[in-house]
């Protein structure tokens, strides 16, 4: 063990961990989740601290035998090391104190080891006058919020696009399977399957386009306000370049907001990015539970389309096969919505020169994002890639039908379509061979009409 201190007194670390007291107070006072901070995020805090030492020597201000030994640092934690050295919970009151003295003392302690130096001896290197130098957890946090999000979008746009590209697979492979459409869950007219599939890819390209822009829109920060957004403590040099810095750490560009007062104390960015994330689960949600309809059954139901066997579906009845990989993906996206409730809750309840509920904001758009990539990913890969229609049963469905007679308005007007129609439904008869027993069609020109180009394509008319 090895003694550390701090204003509210002295603590025993033990010597084979890099983070020191304050993490090790944080730890006794927050047990909330059970779990530890996001990997992605550690590894975007330690880009921040990477970028702010990298400033910070650029001004002369920090030595460069220290900055050059915290960017080492920084280095190994960007490239997976040390992860484990990271035990604060996510949920922490302090809006990230703790998370970010954890990284500052990891940084300076694996930079003291590396210099040869004892663990603890912050009188050499120390993680608040040289780890947090030019900075407050009140910029670099949220800025690492905003690098972590921005990493996290791309896995997620990357398993949307799949999901996306499969479905446009899907609607060419369809594209002449036609069946019923329905409306308020009854008969309409008809549409093919592969229209089906394509409209669910355009809803899901239009949330990939929702996320990137909110993304976008969080690519500028605070970094060099400090406490409140006046930038005390930071040259105004150090707040020029800790952008351009982070930027050529992230590979993607980062600038100083126009206002870092207000950059520092609203968090409406984050309410975007989780929106986001909220409506493409909504979308998803549409699209899983249409699955399920059309692959209820098999006997008793729709049955339009047949869903790979992941596992049996029941502890009591024999052979019955559930569609789990979408309830599954429904489930994940009700977590988002309520996620985003608590985004929504955090957002609001800043006051003054601060929003102190930033953790809560970044534990639940994390969970969200990786939430919504391991279930598209599922269901692309355990569903949608080895789907089969069931043609047969679509075809019947459409034969059934009555509400192909809306086909029919253009040949014998709508008084003659609602009289076909009515007669269909109490007669229980199919709705061709009641017009051919009226005598208003022709089986030649019946057959043009109701052909399934003629039904679902706009402008052509049999």
């Amino acid at each position: 063990m090895r003694k550390e201190h701090d204003f509210l007194g002295e603590l025993e670390v033990p010597d084979d961990v890099y983070y020191g007291v304050q993490t090790i107070r944080a730890v006794e006072n927050f047990r909330i989740t059970g779990q530890k901070v996001d990997p992605d995020f550690v590894q975007s805090m330690a880009k921040v601290k990477k970028a702010s030492a990298l400033a910070n020597m650029s001004t002369g201000r920090m030595p460069e035998e220290v900055g050059n030994l915290l960017v080492a640092a920084a280095d190994e934690i960007i490239a997976g090391k040390m992860l484990d050295q990271f035990p604060v919970d996510p949920i922490q009151g302090g809006a990230g104190t703790s998370f970010n003295m954890n990284m500052n003392e990891v940084l300076c302690n694996r930079a003291l080891e590396m210099s040869g130096k004892e663990k603890g001896r912050y009188d050499i290197i120390s993680p608040n006058n040289h780890g947090n130098m030019a900075q407050s957890t009140n910029d670099t946090f949220p800025t690492a919020i905003k690098v972590c999000l921005s990493h996290k979008a791309k896995k997620l746009v990357g398993a949307l696009d799949r999901l996306a590209s499969e479905l446009e697979k899907k609607s060419q492979e369809y594209a002449d399977i036609i069946k019923m459409g329905r409306t308020h869950l009854q008969d309409a007219v008809p549409i093919t399957l592969g229209q089906e599939m394509g409209s669910y890819a355009s809803s899901v390209r239009r949330g990939i386009s929702r996320i990137e822009h909110a993304i976008e829109t969080i690519h500028y920060m605070n970094m060099g306000g400090t406490a409140v957004g006046t930038g005390l403590n930071a040259e105004p040099e150090y707040i020029k370049n800790v952008a351009k810095k982070l930027s050529e750490v992230t590979g993607e560009t980062y600038r100083t907001a126009d206002n870092m007062i207000d950059a520092t104390n609203n968090t409406d960015g984050f309410a975007d990015v989780s929106s986001a994330l909220k409506n493409t689960a909504l979308v998803l949600i549409k699209m899983a539970n249409d699955f399920r309809m059309m692959a209820s059954g098999p006997r008793c139901g729709l049955n339009e389309l047949k869903l790979p066997m992941r596992q049996p579906g029941s502890s009591i009845m024999p052979g019955k096969v559930n569609p789990v990989i979408a309830e599954v993906l429904n489930q994940t996206c009700y977590q988002v919505i309520g996620n985003d409730l608590a985004v929504s809750f955090g957002v609001e309840n800043g006051q003054f020169e601060l929003n102190v509920m930033e953790p809560v904001m970044a534990f639940n758009m994390f969970n969200s994002m990786n939430y919504l990539t391991n279930a598209v990913d599922g269901f692309v890969d355990k569903l949608l890639i080895n789907l089969q229609p069931n043609t047969q049963q679509c075809q019947e469905w459409v034969d059934k039908s009555v509400g192909i007679v809306t086909a029919l308005l253009p040949h014998v007007g709508y008084e003659n379509s609602a009289m076909l129609a009515k007669e269909a439904y109490n007669s229980g008869r199919p709705i061709r061979e009641v017009i051919l027993e009226k005598g208003l069609l022709t089986q030649e020109k019946l057959d043009k009409i109701l052909a399934p180009k003629a039904m679902t394509t706009p402008g052509i008319v049999g």
